[in-house]
């Protein structure tokens, strides 16, 4: 790793602000990792210039923005950790563009004050606007590539900046070819909305209920992201930083999509051990079914707050898929909780849960 005098030296034509020995914990909602040098960008042709820069001098990179899906090691990262602070919105008649490194919270409040309709189901989901189609973040029955119009990349290996098409990025079960590939950078996302003020429909039981409303109807985005809120913040998914069950990653594993083949053998695994009466909430998914992770982990032994008080990680007191800090924890320890939980789920019913958050310096 060169020296701090050489980064500064080498980005000092940038327009980043270069910091040393910057605990990463103070830059993810987990509140775990260790220290690193950080360039902050806070335009975009600051980014572009310092991963530019650092690509062509052969200096590891990492990408950070609102660091809520990230769980970075305790020994931090050798090389420069690059915090993508862009920060622009721009409201047009059915349509949102924000910049990367965007709060999408209030990229979803902006969209619902200007009367527009579609992200309302995404509220409350903590995170930058640039996260969300390397994701396919999604929430009650709504995801980001149903909505997403195009996206803006820096290709890091021909330094090529383009507008890409959704079609192009390969979407997924919160998955995306941006995912776990340091190919590109995203500079900006845009979405279509509805210039009506209608919410999506609704597509997600819960939600609906709470709404009064039959599943597939519309209703206003204001009410909407009003009960999205509610729902979240029952559950510990809305940041609060004197909340220690908000200290998460939010859901750790993601849902198991079984293939058709193996679903019949997974209900007889999950028969044997609960009953062959038991009602196992599933869903319909592309190439299989999709089982419920939290179900799962609850059905496996593992309850709310697991492993108890004392504990520096715990399972969220309020919802089994949200592995939490509770003050104290490093990210071994996080990473030691989600291999016990994983591997107890895999015993019981033979189904391997897949973590959701990006791990840097982790094994799990």
């Amino acid at each position: 790793m060169v020296s701090f005098d050489d980064l500064r030296d080498l980005l000092a034509a940038t327009g980043a602000r270069l910091r040393a020995g910057v605990p990463l914990a103070e830059l993810t909602t987990l509140r775990v990792g260790g220290p690193a040098t950080v360039a902050d960008c806070e335009t975009t042709e600051a980014l572009v210039a310092t991963v530019r820069e650092l690509d062509a001098a052969g200096i590891p990179v990492l990408l950070v923005a609102g660091g809520s899906n990230l769980l970075i090691g305790d020994d931090g990262f050798d090389g420069v950790v690059v915090r993508i602070a862009t920060d622009g919105v721009e409201i047009g008649a059915d349509s949102v563009l924000a910049e990367a490194g965007a709060n999408w919270d209030a990229v979803v409040a902006a969209t619902v004050a200007a009367g527009l309709g579609g992200l309302e189901c995404l509220s409350g989901i903590p995170g930058s606007a640039g996260a969300t189609p390397v994701q396919n973040v999604g929430a009650y029955g709504v995801e980001v590539a149903s909505l997403l119009r195009r996206v803006r990349l820096l290709d890091r290996a021909t330094g090529e900046i383009r507008w890409v098409a959704p079609e192009e990025l390969g979407f997924g079960y919160r998955t995306s070819i941006l995912k776990h590939s340091s190919a590109a950078v995203v500079l900006a996302v845009e979405f279509a909305l509805r210039a009506d003020g209608s919410s999506a429909p609704l597509g997600y039981r819960e939600l609906a209920g709470a709404l009064g409303a039959a599943e597939g109807e519309s209703r206003p985005a204001a009410d909407v992201r009003e009960v999205v809120l509610r729902l979240r913040a029952g559950k510990g998914m809305v940041l609060d930083p004197a909340d220690h069950d908000t200290w998460s990653a939010g859901s750790f594993f993601t849902n198991p999509v079984i293939p058709d083949e193996r679903v019949e053998a997974v209900r007889a695994a999950i028969a044997s051990h609960l009953g062959a009466d038991v009602t196992v909430p599933t869903y319909p998914a592309e190439g299989g079914v999709k089982f419920s992770a939290g179900w799962l982990i609850e059905r496996a032994g593992f309850a709310k707050g697991f492993p108890g008080d004392g504990s520096p990680a715990r399972l969220s007191t309020k919802h089994t898929l949200a592995l939490t800090n509770r003050g104290a924890a490093t990210a071994t320890d996080l990473a030691t909780l989600a291999r016990t939980v994983r591997e107890g789920v895999a015993e019981r019913f033979g189904i391997e849960l897949e973590p959701e958050p990006v791990t840097v310096g982790v094994s799990l």
